[in-house]
C-alpha cells in the first residue's frame, strides 16, 4: 500500500512538474513577444496561430497518408518560421539604424566643426568671401561623410547592442529558443548596407569634391597669395619649406627660404622686405619680389663648401605644384576606385616611375575600399564584444569602448599611411592590417561565445 502510494506520489509531481515547465515556457514567450518586440506582437501571435493550424493540417495528411497534403502544409509551416524570424531580424535592424543615425550626426559634427576650425586658421582670417568659404565647406562634406560612417557603425552597433543586453533582450531571445546568428544576421547586413553607401561617397563623390576643393583654392590662392603666408609660422611645401616672419597685407619682413633641387643641391634665400604680387603666368601661384637678399647655394657632393650672392631686387615664383600637390595633373585621391586601378597597371609596365611612387598609388587604391568596408569589421567585433560587457549599463560602456576604438583604429589608419608614403611598406598591408585585427578578434570573441 505504501510503494503504491508512493508511486501515485511520485508521478503526481512529475505531472505537476511538466505543468510548472510548460507555464514557465509559456511566461518566457509572453515577456519575450510582451518587452522585446511590443510592436509585433500582433503579427506574432497570428503567426503563431496559423502555425498551429498548419501543424495540424500536416499531421493529418500523415494520418491519412496523402504526400500532397503533408507537402502543402509542411511547406507554408516553413514559410511562417521564415516570416516570424524576418520580423525579428527587422526590429534589431531598425534599432541599429536609429543608433547608427545618432552617432553618425555626433561625428560628423566633431568632423564637420574641425574642418570649419582648419577653413578658419587658413582662409577665414584673410576675409576671403563668404560664398567661397560656403563652396569649400560642400567640397569638403563627402570626405567628412566617408571618415564618419565607420566610427558611426562601431560606437552605434556596440551602444545598440549593448542596451539590448542590459535590458534582457537577448537574453530574452535565448530563452525563446532564438540563437545569436539571427542578431548577427541583422549586424551584418546593417554593416554591409553602410558599406556600400560609405564606399559610394569614399570613391566617386570624395574626389569630385577633392577636385573642386583643390580648384577653388587655387583660385582664392591667385587672387589673394597672402592666405597661404601666415606671420610668425612655417610653411612646408612639397619641397620647400618658409620660414615667415612678419605678414602685414601684402608686405612680408625676415623671410627665409629653403630649397632642394632634383640634384640634391640645397639653397637658402634670406630676405629682410619682401612683397607679395600676383601672377599672371600659367602655373604660378605667387611672385616674391625681396630687397637686400642673400642665397646661399650648398651642393651634396662637395660636404662644407658653399656658393653665396646678394642682390637688391630678387623675384621668386611660387608654382602651384610646390603647395597643391599634383596641379598639373590628377592625383590618386582625386581619382575613382576605377580609374586608380587602370592608372596603377599602366605604371607596372613604365620604369622611369619610381617604386615609391607606385606605392603611394596601391596605398591610396586600397584605402578606397578598407576605410568603408571597415564598417563591416566593425560590426563583426561589436556585436560579441557588447554581449560580454553590456550586462550592466551597455549602453554608456558601449559609448565609451565605441569612442576608444574609433580612435586607435584612426591613429593606425594614419600611422599605417605614413609608413606607406614615406617609409615604402607594402600600401594594401597598411591600409588592411587594422581592419583584419578588428575582424579576426570580433571572429574570436564570437566563437567563444558560442561555446558558453
Amino acid at each position: 500500500m505504501n510503494s503504491w502510494f508512493k508511486s501515485l506520489k511520485i508521478k503526481i509531481e512529475n505531472i505537476l512538474n511538466k505543468i510548472d515547465a510548460a507555464f514557465v515556457f509559456l511566461y518566457k514567450q509572453y515577456v519575450f513577444y510582451k518587452i522585446a518586440f511590443s510592436r509585433k506582437t500582433r503579427n506574432l501571435k497570428k503567426i503563431k496561430v496559423r502555425k498551429t493550424f498548419f501543424r495540424l493540417g500536416y499531421a493529418f495528411g500523415k494520418k491519412i497518408d496523402s504526400r500532397p497534403v503533408m507537402r502543402f502544409f509542411m511547406i507554408r509551416t516553413y514559410r511562417l518560421h521564415s516570416l516570424g524570424n524576418n520580423i525579428l531580424a527587422k526590429y534589431i535592424a531598425k534599432e541599429l539604424l536609429l543608433y547608427f543615425i545618432v552617432c553618425f550626426a555626433f561625428f560628423f559634427v566633431v568632423f564637420f566643426v574641425n574642418q570649419i576650425l582648419l577653413l578658419a586658421e587658413t582662409i577665414l582670417k584673410k576675409r576671403v568671401p563668404l560664398g567661397s568659404v560656403l563652396k569649400l565647406i560642400t567640397y569638403c562634406l563627402p570626405a567628412i561623410i566617408a571618415q564618419s560612417a565607420p566610427f558611426a557603425t562601431l560606437v552605434g552597433f556596440l551602444m545598440c547592442l549593448g542596451r539590448l543586453v542590459t535590458d534582457n533582450e537577448v537574453l530574452i531571445f535565448r530563452a525563446s529558443g532564438q540563437k545569436y546568428s539571427l542578431i548577427l544576421k541583422s549586424v551584418l547586413t546593417m554593416g554591409m548596407i553602410i558599406s556600400i553607401f560609405s564606399f559610394i561617397m569614399n570613391d566617386y563623390f570624395l574626389p569630385l569634391g577633392t577636385i573642386n576643393y583643390n580648384k577653388m583654392r587655387r583660385q582664392l590662392i591667385t587672387s589673394n597669395p597672402a592666405i597661404e603666408l601666415e606671420s610668425m609660422s612655417i610653411k612646408r611645401m612639397n619641397d620647400s619649406t618658409f620660414i615667415i616672419g612678419k605678414v602685414n597685407g601684402t608686405k612680408v619682413s625676415d623671410l627665409v627660404f629653403f630649397d632642394t633641387g632634383k640634384d640634391g643641391n640645397t639653397r637658402i634665400i634670406i630676405s629682410k622686405d619682401s612683397e607679395i604680387r600676383k601672377s599672371v603666368s600659367e602655373g604660378v601661384l605667387m611672385r616674391l619680389d625681396m630687397k637686400d637678399s642673400v642665397v646661399m647655394m650648398m651642393k651634396s657632393i662637395m660636404s662644407g663648401t658653399y656658393d653665396t650672392l646678394s642682390s637688391e631686387n630678387l623675384s621668386l615664383s611660387i608654382f602651384e605644384d610646390s603647395i597643391i600637390a599634383s596641379s598639373g595633373g590628377v592625383s590618386p585621391r582625386e581619382m575613382t576606385s576605377w580609374d586608380l586601378g587602370k592608372k596603377i597597371k599602366n605604371m607596372k609596365s613604365d620604369e622611369n616611375i619610381s617604386p615609391k611612387i607606385k606605392n603611394t598609388y596601391k596605398l591610396e587604391f586600397s584605402k578606397k575600399f578598407s576605410v568603408p568596408f571597415g564598417s563591416i569589421f566593425f560590426a563583426i567585433l561589436a556585436f560579441p564584444l557588447s554581449l560580454i560587457f553590456g550586462r550592466k549599463d551597455g549602453q554608456t560602456l558601449g559609448l565609451i569602448f565605441g569612442i576608444i576604438l574609433s580612435v586607435l583604429y584612426w591613429a593606425a589608419t594614419i600611422i599605417g599611411q605614413m609608413f606607406g608614403i614615406r617609409g615604402g611598406y607594402n600600401g594594401f598591408w597598411m591600409m588592411w592590417t587594422p581592419n583584419l585585427v578588428l575582424g579576426l578578434l570580433g571572429i574570436i570573441l564570437y566563437l567563444r561565445l558560442k561555446k558558453k
